[in-house]
Parts: structure tokens; C-alpha cells; sequence
């Protein structure tokens, strides 16, 4: 996810003080965080989902733009992300945010993520690493972008798997896995589309090598290799 300007998560990286980097998403994001599940589906009837991709231009590795079939949309998936560090496998919450799923599954199923490094690691105040950009500096996007998704009452606790943004209001390939409950409440600006069911541990492994700046913000100290991401269907 990206912080700066307003509301990117992932940009400014090396030179920041740990107090200027709290300061800056605390301001983003105010104070007071609460431990809550992660938003969940209704039992009420959901209206026809419908998604828009919109081309945005050339990327580092274009793959054309997904379709969406509504008839798929709330099927069980499941993301396996294999690093070097081991495998994370991620639940994908179809049903809350099937745009996001779609697309992710998407660009999984054209090997977008293969061989990209992880970009950001945050160890103080946010707890997030950061991935999905084959160019691995975190400002670029798939070549489409869609919409936000599933905000409301959104938090984002160890587990949470979310939508970064490549810039404000541009959702693409890029994501965040939080692997400790933030500091304070974030305000609900990135889109949550999983949840890590196996291999946490990975990611908190990769986060306690700290960032190769030594800063709380920064690249990972190693780096970090999504080697294949793949979807499981049932």
C-alpha cells in the first residue's frame, strides 16, 4: 500500500526518521486502532456485480485487462505465494471484493508476479510488506486500473491481505500483506481482498531482517522474490 500523497502506500522510502514516518501516516490515517475481524460477507442479497478495468497505458509488464464474469464472482479461491522465505497461501474474499479477486487471480493466471521482488517493508507503527510491482520500486500498475472496493468499516489487522495503489486512486497489481495489527486505526482507503490462512510466520521472518536502509520504511534488508504466485480453485 501507498502513503504518500495522501494516500499511496508504498512511495518515499529512504532518508525518513522513524518519527517523521509515524507522523506522516498518522496524519493520513489518524489515532485510535481497534483489533476487529476483517469485514465479512452479508447474509443480505447482494446487487449484480459488475467491474470496470480501465486501460491506463503501457506498465512494465502489460498483460492486457481482465474480463469479469458474474457468474464466478463469489467462488471460492485461494492465492499461494511462494518466496524464497517459504509459501504464503492468502483466501481471497471473493464476495466482498470480487473486482480485486478477479484481477488478481487474473494476473496470477499471467505470471505478472513471477520473479518480482517485494518493494516496501514498514516495521514501526504500520506493519506491512509490500509487493506486486515487476519493476520492484512500487509507481507502476499492470496497464488498467478499477475501482475501490469493500471500504466500509475496513481495518486492516495481522493477515490482511489489501490493494496498494501504483498512485492515488489508481488500484492495479500491487498489494500488502499486514503481518502485525498497526499501531492505530488506518482509515479504510485500500481495498481488502484476502486474508493469510498459512505462512504468516514467512512474512514475519522477511520483517524481522528489517529494511536494507536499517530505517522502519524501506526496501526489505534481503530481497524478496515472489518466485510464483498461483490460484487454487476448489
Amino acid at each position: 500500500m501507498s502513503l504518500t500523497g495522501g494516500k499511496r502506500f508504498g512511495a518515499g522510502r529512504s532518508g525518513r526518521t522513524a518519527a517523521t514516518v509515524v507522523a506522516a501516516v498518522a496524519a493520513c490515517s489518524g489515532i485510535g486502532w481497534t483489533a476487529v475481524a476483517l469485514t465479512s460477507s452479508s447474509t443480505a442479497a447482494r446487487p449484480p456485480v459488475t467491474c470496470a478495468y480501465t486501460p491506463t497505458g503501457a506498465g512494465p509488464r502489460t498483460v492486457g485487462v481482465p474480463s469479469f464474469d458474474a457468474d464466478s464472482a463469489g467462488r471460492p479461491l485461494t492465492f499461494r505465494l511462494t518466496t524464497g522465505e517459504g509459501t504464503v497461501t492468502v483466501k481471497a474474499l471473493t464476495e466482498d471484493a470480487p473486482c480485486a479477486t478477479n484481477s488478481f487471480s487474473y494476473l496470477a493466471g499471467k505470471k505478472y508476479f513471477d520473479g518480482s521482488k517485494c518493494h516496501r517493508l514498514t516495521t514501526k507503527g504500520i506493519f506491512v510488506l509490500e509487493c506486486g510491482d515487476p519493476a520492484g520500486v512500487g509507481n507502476s500498475d499492470p496497464g488498467y486500473s478499477y475501482p475501490d472496493e469493500n471500504l466500509a468499516g475496513a481495518v486492516y489487522p495481522a493477515g490482511t491481505v489489501a490493494v496498494s495503489k501504483a498512485q492515488p486512486g489508481r488500484n492495479g497489481g500491487q498489494f500488502f500483506i499486514s503481518y502485525g495489527d498497526p499501531a492505530f486505526r488506518l482509515n479504510p482507503d485500500w481495498t481488502p481482498f484476502g486474508k493469510v490462512v498459512e505462512g504468516l510466520d514467512v512474512v514475519k521472518r522477511i520483517a524481522a531482517k528489517g529494511t536494507a536502509s536499517g530505517e522502519p520504511d524501506g526496501a526489505p534488508k534481503e530481497p524478496v522474490v515472489l518466485t510464483a504466485v498461483t490460484v487454487q480453485r476448489p
